[in-house]
């Protein structure tokens, strides 16, 4: 089944614990300088908290998007470490929450989700939610029940129309940078569960807009198959996002 909907496709690069400021604004401005379709595709690149600023100036007139890979519900206060969405106002758009690995190896609980993806959006940016089922709930025939779970909680402080302004990501948690992928037909039928579960919580409208990407060891060699099901809106890259021609690669896919 090919792609039939007219929602934006949106490319993430999650750049994780790699790059400093110097070396992630190479590697932004070499992003850039790919000659991607920005006219038919949204692209965000999320480095290290340590090098947004330097990101962010790196991509200063392009239409490149930069965001963030956390943040905390509050937006001030003793919380040592942190930063608030409210602080990312100015060098960020997009900010990134409830990936499988601030889950599995920080704690990361649903109501953590819940209340970032809230302040996310009151400091006036946009969330990229991810959620996603391990592989013993993917084995064990799972896969609806925990993420219909994930987006309830995730979104259940949110309006229909803060929830169709938001961006969900499926990473199956079994293939986060284990060189695994879903195939393009589980990739399909799980992201329609997310979808069916943000219409029954906020309705056919929140749900015919919201922006639903696939992330998982997403490749140039994987890309076109995965992002053009029905359904799937674009990407969350991980390592493939480090080298700038795999990535423009994945852009293009999604175009």
């Amino acid at each position: 089944m090919t792609r039939t909907h007219s929602r934006r496709p949106i490319v993430a690069a999650n750049w994780k614990m790699h790059t400093g400021p110097a070396d992630g604004a190479e590697l932004a401005r070499a992003v850039a300088a790919q000659g991607l379709p920005l006219d038919a595709v949204d692209v965000v690149v999320l480095p290290p908290a340590l090098g947004l600023s330097a990101v962010a100036e790196a991509l200063r007139g392009t239409r490149l998007a930069v965001g963030a890979q956390h943040v905390h519900w509050e937006s001030h206060g003793a919380f040592t470490g942190e930063i608030s969405a409210a602080m990312l106002v100015g060098l960020a758009a997009y900010a990134l929450t409830g990936h499988s690995e601030r889950r599995r190896l920080f704690g990361e609980t649903d109501r953590d989700v819940r209340r970032k993806a809230r302040a996310i959006h009151d400091a006036g940016l946009t969330p990229i939610i991810a959620v996603g089922e391990s592989l013993d709930e993917r084995d064990g025939g799972q896969t609806e029940q925990v993420v219909r779970a994930q987006v309830e909680h995730a979104l259940a402080d949110l309006t229909p129309a803060l929830t169709a302004a938001s961006v969900l990501a499926y990473e199956p948690v079994w293939a986060i940078g284990t060189g695994r992928t879903a195939t393009p037909e589980q990739a399909e039928e799980a992201i329609g569960w997310i979808r069916a579960a943000v219409g029954a919580l906020h309705g056919a409208a929140a749900a015919g807009q919201v922006r639903i990407q696939y992330g998982g060891s997403v490749t140039p060699a994987n890309a076109r198959a995965l992002l053009g099901r029905e359904g799937v809106d674009g990407a969350l890259v991980g390592g493939a996002s480090l080298d700038a021609a795999s990535f423009a690669a994945i852009v293009q896919a999604a175009a």
